[in-house]
């Protein structure tokens, strides 16, 4: 039996139990085997038999919900769908501001001018029926299935107090006659849907860029290649056509379209992508390169060995988005309560309505009303709706102020609870780029600047990634342009340079040899101790003397010290990962105070590290920088971006450290502690203003001191429960992080 699996974008979807509707719905259909939700990137991964079902069957089926399956549209189209609906939401929330805003403002201050009952319902009209229809839609939807949510509560009240009201604007005298006296909830209506739409619009913000990151992998496979053929004539096809073994001409400055081997020609290739090593590495013929990874100045042939999803750069967007789409969508606390909440409220409201038709005497149907109405006007999820999106916009500036971009609130609920945190090394412990730590001239001090001079216009031929951080160690002003009579790149080894009689070597160790140099026991001494160290040695030699010995490494941030000892001291567990080889990994986690590092760790192994830590129950967080880290950002708990980094790496990521200063990290830390305990404050306020003010609301003290909660003193209740929510928020701009 075939058995396909295969993700597609979903649109319509605004809340957990939507995400719960499409999921059942799916699973309920013949053929369906599984069906998983990712609301954040609108997405369902569908496995199915098609032999059984096919996908325009399952489109039709989440047509009849109200939500659509896109099974032809391209990502690009996808993309321009997703935008127009941030757009209308940006739109509705800006309307209703410009109505729902002087609606409060005439409720509050300005009841006693001519006709504002009138003036208040016109304004409402718009925000309920217009900008604000797409709540009572989804109410509708979810009823019909069963189902209640945040929309059903806000369509619910809202609704109620908006005919209620409206009731009461034309029917002024109805109450009087019996000695009662009711208002209007104009106000309640459309603040209620201005501050939902608020919170809802800053969710759309943060999903829509959550496949940005997917987007901007693809994009590091280049779209065309240059084949050689078999007449070895050069042809440019689109990438898609190339297949395994393939001869394949990369030039200057282009990408690698696959994963091979290089046949012929030698060069230095960019493979942060893949490692995130910041020096590009020499390539020469039987060196392996890799799709996405940027050669810089020499031409190579590489015979294509793995093409198409077979490439590195396809597994790590496979894993990316598989890991993106894997995590369960947080079910929100006000979705969950609001399940539970919207029955209980109805069931109280129709309660106390039948309980005064009983006991309510002469005025038993008026008061009935009242008792019911008030009970759905003080349940009004204002101040529900307002505690989790006030504490995180307040959040989310503080951390902007401070540094730190987070993108979306679950992250910044979540982080404080981490226990592991991993490090990517370069650019995130160190500053990822190599700079001369050491230099010593063997030569007498009168002969140095001469030699400096010619060590420079060395280095400004050479290819090498090391030459630049050179010149600038020593060339204290423009570069000297001194002509050589002939010069040579050494693979492997360095370079080589003539002028008249002499020949000087700039390299590694390996150009020892050929200059026939043998070291002095104090000048080994010194290079194995910059070795152990972790630095690179570079020998500069003038025929067959030693001229001066130079030593680069990528130095370590000066925060990173200070910043992993105070995640040990709060119990974090400290690991690094990294590309580069184990004696380089090793010399920085000494250095940092870091006791678990595992060096020589490609994309895929990073990823599986962190998910081997989390099926032991660990809470991850992954910082980093670059692409390579975008497989490990994607599978952690949170993930946290250099904002000198990669534009793929702050895709991914939930947080964005914009000065690349690791302190701020512990920040984040604290500032995701005060957010999470004013959302739980905020909360109490709101439940408890709803314990107390519901059964007052049903007429609970009516038999022991005559107590009636009239809906105006409900609503003015509400507003009260609001204002405390609002301030309580605010007090977080004023705590220290």
């Amino acid at each position: 039996m075939t058995v396909i699996k295969k993700r597609f974008p979903v649109t319509g979807m605004s809340c957990a139990s939507c995400a719960s509707s499409v999921e059942s719905i799916l699973k309920a259909q013949k053929g369906v085997i599984n069906a998983s939700v990712n609301l954040p990137g609108s997405s369902v991964l569908i496995e199915y038999t098609p032999t059984t079902v096919q996908p325009g069957v399952l489109k039709i089926q989440l047509q009849k919900i109200g939500y659509d399956l896109l099974i032809d549209n391209t990502p690009a189209e996808f993309d321009e769908i997703q935008k127009k609906k941030y757009t209308e939401l940006k739109r509705d929330t800006l309307g209703t501001a410009i109505f729902a805003i002087p609606v409060l403002i005439i409720g509050m201050f300005f009841m006693d001018i001519p006709h504002s009952r009138l003036i208040m319902l016109l304004l409402t009209i718009p925000v309920l029926f217009f900008f604000g229809r797409r709540f009572y839609i989804n109410a509708f939807r979810l009823v019909r299935h069963g189902k209640a949510n945040m929309d059903t509560l806000v369509a619910l009240s809202t609704g109620i107090a908006f005919l209620f009201s409206l009731f009461n604007t034309f029917n002024a005298d109805f109450w009087s006659r019996y000695n009662l006296k009711a208002g209007v909830y104009y106000e309640a209506s459309s603040i209620v849907i201005l501050f939902v739409l608020l919170g809802k619009l800053l969710e759309e913000r943060a999903k829509t860029s959550t496949s940005s990151a997917i987007r901007k992998l693809i994009n590091l496979q280049p779209q065309t290649v240059i084949r050689i053929n078999e007449l070895q004539q050069e042809e440019v096809l689109p990438a898609s056509l190339i297949e395994k073994g393939n001869r394949l001409l990369v030039k200057p400055g282009e990408k690698i379209p696959v994963d091979g081997v290089v046949v012929s020609g030698s060069s230095f290739i960019d493979e942060s992508t893949i490692t995130g090593e910041s020096l590009p590495k020499e390539k020469v013929p039987g060196d392996p390169v890799f799709t996405g990874t940027i050669n810089q100045k020499g031409s190579v042939m590489i015979i294509a060995q793995k093409v198409g999803e077979q490439t590195i750069l396809a597994q790590i967007i496979k894993v990316v988005e598989q890991a993106q789409g894997s995590k369960a969508p947080v079910q929100k606390t006000v979705d969950k309560i609001a399940a539970i909440f919207v029955p209980v409220i109805l069931g109280i409201a129709i309660f106390s309505f039948l309980l005064w038709l009983f006991i309510g005497g002469p005025n038993m149907l008026p008061q009935a009303l009242l008792a019911m109405v008030s009970v759905l006007v003080i349940a009004c999820p204002c101040a529900l709706g307002l505690a989790t999106p006030t504490a995180i916009m307040v959040g989310m500036g503080k951390g902007a102020e401070n540094g730190i971009l987070i993108k979306d609130a679950e992250s910044l609920e979540q982080i404080h609870k981490i226990n592991t945190i991993i490090f990517d090394k370069t650019g995130t412990i160190t500053l990822g780029k190599p700079v001369v730590t050491n230099l010593i001239w063997r030569i007498p001090e009168t002969e140095i600047p001469a030699n400096q001079e010619i060590l420079c216009s060395i280095e400004t031929l050479s290819e090498h990634p090391l030459a630049e951080a050179v010149i600038n160690a020593i060339s204290k002003q423009e570069t000297p342009k001194i002509t050589f009579d002939h010069f040579e790149s050494l693979p492997g080894k360095g370079v080589i340079a003539h002028k008249g009689e002499s020949i000087y070597y700039i390299g590694n160790q390996n150009l020892l040899i050929d200059a026939q140099v043998i070291l002095k026991a104090e000048e080994k001494q010194k290079a194995e101790q910059w070795q152990d160290e972790a630095k690179t040695i570079i020998y500069f030699i003038r025929n067959h003397e030693l001229l001066s010995i130079i030593a680069l490494e990528d130095q370590i941030k000066e925060s990173a010290t200070k910043t992993i000892k105070k995640l040990q001291q709060q119990q974090i567990e400290v690991i690094m990962l990294t590309g580069d080889n184990q004696q380089t990994a090793g010399a920085v986690a000494l250095r940092t105070g870091i006791n678990t590092y595992r060096a020589g760790m490609l994309p895929g192994d990073k990823a599986d590290f962190i998910h081997q830590l989390q099926k032991e129950g660990k809470m991850v967080a992954m910082v980093g920088d670059g692409v390579n880290d975008s497989q490990a950002l994607a599978q952690a708990d949170i993930s946290i971006a250099m904002g000198k980094g990669s534009d793929i790496a702050i895709d991914v990521a939930h947080m964005t450290i914009i000065s690349s200063d690791l302190t701020l990290i512990d920040k984040a830390l604290k500032l995701s502690k005060l957010t999470v305990k004013t959302i739980r404050e905020n909360l109490f306020w709101a439940f408890i203003y709803n314990l107390i003010g519901i059964p007052i609301a049903a007429g609970i003290l009516f038999p022991v001191c005559g107590l009636l909660l009239n809906p105006m003193i409900a609503g003015a209740a509400m507003a009260a429960s609001s204002v405390s929510v609002v301030s309580n928020s605010l007090r977080l701009k004023l705590k220290n992080i």
